[in-house]
């Protein structure tokens, strides 16, 4: 008897590899996955912009930088003597405009680097409702908490989104053919949207992923929404505010992604770093420098030497490499003591 609806995504028709590079953006959701491949030891450009929801920004942001486009002088905003800019996340801030402008010029510049090196984007979209910053007319990424009058709210109407979407991709063609775009709706609820919009929202975005999927080579799905919406169905698989997925619902959700978009190679890898990085966090009992222990670690040392041969393990090998020396140097002047 089963007691949940288990999905097993189709696996794609191409496969991300250890040497894979790779960039993320989007909703937070585009943060975990990036993180959970930075922490398997790929190449990640993890969303650089910052947490972005809304496909028009998603476009206009990824246009800008690989057009080489700067920030609109418009859209720079201080509060509180911190400057911000409308168009990217509050995770991007600084003291004066000036180093505002200099820092986005400068992600921009690294995200278009990135995107012209890619094997995959990963886009993670969130919500279809957008703030349009009445002054300038245009939609923007983030509000900064700025008084509200300043904004329109509004759900995009679906053509427009498909347009976005559409040049967008037409844009990514042009800068990287060989791109693989991989799409995913975020499982991510907008309740303050109200439930009844948010499922609106993330209606109109499904059915334009899966548009996009069918007329556009080179464009995927992965079905995070619907790994979290009917396979995890249960709420302890969300946060305290049942909202966000928790940590055991992103394992879940990252292990299927594996199964569906990794080759053979880099699952055997993870499979194999898995139980490195647990030998990492192993703290002993009775200090560095026991006998078993400085054994577990010569031998950890090993295991990160013919790993590094696939991988840049330069800082694991480090920590090891100092726990046995201070292990060695504890011996010392142990040692050293006695005659004292």
């Amino acid at each position: 008897m089963q007691f949940h609806t288990e999905l097993s995504p189709e696996t794609l028709s191409f496969q991300i590899s250890l040497n894979s590079r790779i960039v993320t953006i989007g909703s937070c959701f585009a943060d975990v996955m990036g993180q959970r491949l930075s922490d398997n030891k790929l190449a990640v450009l993890n969303n650089p912009f910052g947490t972005i929801f809304n496909p028009v920004s998603i476009n206009k942001l990824l246009t800008m930088a690989l057009t080489g486009a700067e920030p609109a002088d418009s859209h720079y905003v201080e509060r509180d003597g911190i400057w911000f800019h409308y168009d990217f996340h509050s995770s991007l801030f600084a003291a004066t405009k000036d180093e505002l402008r200099e820092k986005l010029l400068h992600v921009l510049h690294q995200t278009a680097d990135a995107l012209r090196q890619a094997d995959v984007l990963l886009v993670t979209l969130g919500t279809a409702v957008v703030y349009r910053y009445i002054e300038s007319g245009k939609v923007v990424a983030n509000c900064h908490k700025m008084p509200g009058s300043l904004f329109e709210k509004y759900l995009y109407q679906i053509d427009h989104v498909r347009d976005e979407l559409t040049g967008l991709l037409k844009t990514l063609r042009k800068a990287n053919p060989a791109l693989n775009v991989l799409l995913t709706v975020s499982p991510v609820r907008h309740t303050r949207d109200t439930l009844p919009t948010n499922q609106v929202s993330k209606s109109m975005l499904r059915v334009l992923t899966h548009e996009l999927t069918t007329w556009h080579k080179g464009v995927h799905y992965f079905p995070a929404y619907e790994l979290m919406m009917d396979d995890l169905r249960d709420y302890r698989f969300y946060e305290a505010d049942l909202i966000h997925p928790n940590a055991q619902a992103h394992d879940y959700i990252f292990g299927k992604f594996a199964e569906s978009a990794f080759d053979t190679g880099l699952r055997q890898f993870i499979s194999e770093w898995s139980g490195i990085r647990k030998a990492l966090q192993h703290r002993p009992l009775y200090g560095e420098h026991s006998g078993a222990h400085r054994q577990f670690l010569m031998n950890l040392q090993t295991k990160l030497e013919n790993i590094s041969k696939f991988v840049d393990m330069s800082a694991e090998l480090t920590d090891v490499r100092s726990r046995l020396n201070w292990g060695r140097k504890e011996e010392r002047e142990e040692g050293e003591g006695i005659f004292v």
